[in-house]
């Protein structure tokens, strides 16, 4: 049952002209349960209404009568605060959350429309670092949560495999590099092949006409050039799904920006059609100084395209494809300009459909303070990362309980979980600096918290056997600690909603580490398997353990945790 909108519409029936959506949006919850489990300030009233906010509270406390759901209404300080019925409330948020199980919190809000979401984008060639794992994993949650709530979620990896930095591989491969190095040392020879390159172009600057030069060998189809970059993104690729099977990342398409060559001469010809094109010595752009944004340069004065050009030409190639109700970009804050830019372009065009278009921008991670670069060689090697969380949980498995089964598997589970948890915790436009100690902490607000206080939950049910929880008598939970427990499980399908409208999947992380707190107090408070325990009140304790269980596994999987069952 959604409390929220019963109360605005029981609310709304009692006014004038105010609409149950508007009263709904109102609603909230008290930070203490001595006030009442839902409040409607009535502050947005007073001006409509023309009464005081405490007038018109007592008012609706007056008329509010008899309602088997309700214990008591409260009029404070322009508050209505509604007590709701201790037993009913447990019996209605237990039985609904049994009754679904992995469909609990889902909805069918997107009813079949597309979204696409791009996300990860790796360029090739270069390593996959600290700095792609945001990018993937904040994507990879939103795609989760969208499909959750009945939309078609349509992952796209778009690739970064095509732009100057190729010349520059290339010309590096042919002065410093050797077809056995390459073979044996893959994306990582690759990547120290691109720091030389670099490093010599420092002091040798033609080496950038080189390097451009063959940029434009490769977009006209040089044999010898395209040879050697099919063989830059095999390699690549072999490392990144490396990457993506840890992780336990899919995605729907991998068409990265060369699968758009065959389509930028379409759309560029469409922008001189419609007079958007300007020439500027030699090169061809869009002007966009009227929206307060530098111009959007589409061609190169050497012919060769760019970011733009590509982005442009993918989003109305996936709008032809996907007929997508929104498309969103998952990239660092730094691109915001570039989305603006092109975003402008798409609605310049003509397309309406350019205010469907998404930029998610997350912070930056740097290395106390100091910027990612890759041409540089400053990154953290995400696959040394996950490596060294997983050697972690296997260590303390080993101190702690060597006799646990699936071993490696869990491992696995709990250690790349608490990398990505680490990162989702916070909001997602945070700065992070990275620090091997947080990445690698298990201690208090962790992925390893949560998932633990799943285990422990199963590890009651196991050790009660075969109790009838479906049976159970649920009004019985109503005890302060029994209560918190169903209010926060009752939270779960808003917080999901309210994920996807935020685009915020640290909304959904954040609800785990309170869910997973206020399990682990009913459990210290309220005794479960003890001999003494009311079979009656055991059987509803149990059911509420199950329940926990499935918000904490349905979560999880929305962040792309699994949830062990042992720990």
């Amino acid at each position: 049952m959604n409390y929220k909108l019963w109360l605005a519409e029981q609310t709304a029936s009692k006014l004038e002209d105010v609409s149950v959506e508007a009263l709904a949006e109102w609603i909230e919850y008290p930070p203490n349960p001595q006030m009442g489990d839902l409040s409607l300030p009535c502050f947005k009233l007073s001006k409509q209404l023309r009464k005081a906010p405490q007038a018109i509270a007592e008012e609706l406390q007056q008329g509010w009568g008899e309602h088997p759901a309700v214990e008591r209404v409260e009029a404070v300080a322009g508050y209505l605060n509604v007590f709701l019925n201790k037993a009913s409330f447990a019996a209605d948020v237990v039985s609904e959350v049994l009754a679904q199980g992995e469909r609990f919190g889902s909805q069918n809000i997107g009813e079949g429309r597309s979204v696409v979401i791009d996300f990860s984008s790796p360029n090739i060639a270069k390593s996959f670092h600290i700095g792609h794992l945001r990018s993937t994993v904040i994507g990879r949650a939103l795609y989760n949560i969208f499909k959750f709530l009945g939309y078609n979620s349509v992952g796209v990896n778009h690739l970064g495999d095509w732009g100057t930095q190729f010349g520059k591989l290339i010309v590096a491969y042919k002065l410093w590099g050797d077809e056995a190095a390459v073979e044996a040392g893959g994306i990582d020879e690759l990547q120290r092949l691109y720091v030389k390159f670099h490093d010599e172009a420092d002091v040798k600057p033609e080496l950038e006409d080189e390097a451009r030069a063959w940029f434009v060998k490769l977009e006209q189809g040089d044999e010898e050039a395209h040879k050697l970059w099919r063989w830059f993104v095999e390699i690549s690729l072999k490392e990144f799904h490396k990457m993506y099977d840890l992780l336990g990342v899919k995605f729907d398409s991998y068409a990265g920006e060369s699968f758009y060559n065959d389509k930028m001469a379409a759309v560029l010809e469409e922008l001189k059609t419609k007079q958007l094109l300007e020439e500027d010595d030699g090169a061809l752009l869009v002007k966009l100084e009227d929206y307060n944004m530098p111009p959007a340069l589409m061609v190169k004065k050497d012919g060769g395209t760019l970011y733009h050009t590509r982005d442009v030409t993918a989003a109305i190639y996936r709008k032809h494809t996907y007929d997508f109700e929104k498309a969103v970009y998952v990239t660092d804050a730094g691109q915001s300009l570039h989305f603006q830019q092109w975003f402008k372009v798409i609605e310049l065009m003509g397309y309406d459909w350019a205010k469907q278009l998404v930029h998610v921008p997350f912070g930056k991670v740097s290395l106390e303070g100091a910027k990612l670069s890759t041409r540089k060689g400053n990154v953290i090697n995400l696959e040394e990362l996950l490596t060294k969380a997983i050697e972690k949980t296997r260590e303390i498995i080993e101190e702690k309980n060597p006799e646990l089964e699936n071993k490696e598997e869990v491992a696995s589970q709990v250690g790349v979980g608490a990398v990505v948890f680490n990162d989702l915790s916070n909001n997602r436009i945070k700065d992070i600096v990275f620090s091997w100690d947080e990445a690698l902490n298990f201690e208090g607000e962790t992925g390893p918290y949560v998932q633990y206080a799943h285990a422990r939950a199963c590890s009651i049910l196991r050790r009660a056997g075969a109790v009838d929880t479906a049976s159970a008598k649920l009004e019985l939970l109503t005890e302060p600690a029994e209560q918190g427990l169903v209010r926060e499980l009752h939270l779960f399908k808003e917080r999901v909603v309210q994920a996807m409208d935020k685009l915020e999947p640290s909304i959904i992380s954040r609800y785990l580490i309170d869910l997973a707190q206020v399990f682990n107090r009913f459990y210290k408070e309220c005794p479960i398997l003890k001999a003494d325990v009311n079979a009656d009140v055991q059987a509803a304790r149990l059911a509420l353990t199950k329940a926990t269980t499935v918000a904490l596994t349905n979560g999880l999987a929305l962040i792309g945790l699994d949830a062990p069952e042992k720990m």
